[in-house]
């Protein structure tokens, strides 16, 4: 974290309040020295964070980087070279590949499911390639992760699993809910699955704000804006790794964490990106919100709220309910929802700033 985005936190700032924003979902980590982690889709964005994190604070048996892409695992590799990190371990795989999840499974005690096809256009055009990775690959790591008997799973899930309007939406609410489902297979002393849900990550691959900085660095003269309404969930990779390592050693099994997180709008952040390219409205694309939900009202009896983060838990888990009240939990209003329109966290020019440096630190 930077010099200037701790002070924010702090507090320490000459007559300014915490930035809750810059939460860094510092609860206690689960401890992984000496145990065997598996992380799938693990070249992707998430997944270079999260290997960094882990090598930096942790000394495990093995880190186990699975995907499918070998050009994005030899240049993985260079950025990490085995001589220096001897517990690493890269295997070529896919998730629609049940066979191949059990091997690489064996003697794993914690997986961390990063894999999906995550481009809204993408899937709306390759709806059968969609459901195969997202919700067939979330059923076939549920069988290899009962059958290897590995410790704990978790997830990661996205804001447009809550009321899904895309597939790649629908296809994360199906995974979803197979991993709250699974705990049900499991046993009292089984593999224990859960989930952990956020919103749009700082400076991730495809996301708009490498594009934007790119149409600026380019040239362009104009940025283009869906909907001049739309808004957004923010979080840094740096706070979605720390969400997953504290949720892993939080979770009981049937979980959906959602974090507290800020939201801004779309002409906002085009504004701090690039304040003197002009903005033209284009109009929404084929699945896509105005405003992204993560926890809707539905879900408001199942919802208890935490100093850092919401947890959705599943209907048939009332003794969890009672352990999570128990540690200082506190339900949620009746009706309440919990989207990027509501959020009373809305970033304003500074806010959105100091959320960029971070990011990009």
């Amino acid at each position: 974290m930077t010099q200037q985005a701790k002070q924010v936190l702090e507090g320490s700032e000459t007559g300014d309040e915490k930035r809750s924003f810059l939460r860094d979902f510092s609860q206690p980590w689960i401890d992984l020295n000496d145990k065997t982690v598996m992380v799938t889709g693990g070249t992707g964005s998430f997944g270079n964070h999260f290997v960094k994190t882990v090598l930096a604070h942790y000394k495990p048996r093995r880190l186990i980087i699975f995907s499918r892409d070998e050009l994005k695992q030899y240049e993985m590799q260079q950025r990490f070279p085995v001589e220096q990190h001897p517990c690493l371990r890269f295997f070529i795989g896919d998730v629609r590949d049940r066979d191949r999840l059990d091997l690489a499974m064996a003697n794993v005690d914690y997986v961390v499911h990063a894999a999906a096809l995550k481009q809204v256009p993408a899937a709306e055009y390759n709806p059968f390639e969609c459901i195969r990775t997202n919700v067939l690959g979330a059923e076939n790591l549920v069988y290899a992760a009962l059958r290897r008997n590995v410790k704990k799973v978790i997830a990661l899930s996205t804001d447009k699993a809550a009321n899904p309007v895309n597939l790649y939406g629908a296809s994360k609410l199906a995974s979803d809910k197979i991993f709250v489902a699974a705990n049900n297979l499991s046993g009292a002393d089984g593999t224990r699955f859960a989930v952990v849900r956020y919103g749009n990550v700082v400076g991730s691959r495809g996301s708009v704000v490498p594009f934007f900085k790119k149409l600026a660095a380019d040239g362009a003269t104009e940025l283009p804006i869906t909907d001049a309404r739309m808004t957004r969930f923010w979080i840094t990779l740096t706070q979605g790794v720390n969400l997953v390592l504290s949720s892993m050693e939080m979770s009981r099994g049937g979980e959906i964490f959602v974090p507290k997180i800020a939201s801004t709008t779309i002409t906002g952040l085009a504004d701090i990106l690039s304040p003197n390219l002009p903005q033209k409205i284009i109009g929404i694309r084929p699945g896509e919100k105005l405003h992204e939900t993560m926890i809707p009202a539905d879900d408001a009896h199942c919802t208890l709220e935490m100093d850092d983060r919401f947890v959705i838990l599943a209907s048939f888990a009332a003794a969890l309910r009672e352990a999570y009240l128990n540690r200082g939990a506190k339900p949620v209003a009746e009706g309440f929802s919990y989207s990027s329109d509501n959020n009373p966290e809305q970033l304003d020019a500074r806010g959105l700033q100091q959320l960029l440096t971070e990011a990009y630190a």
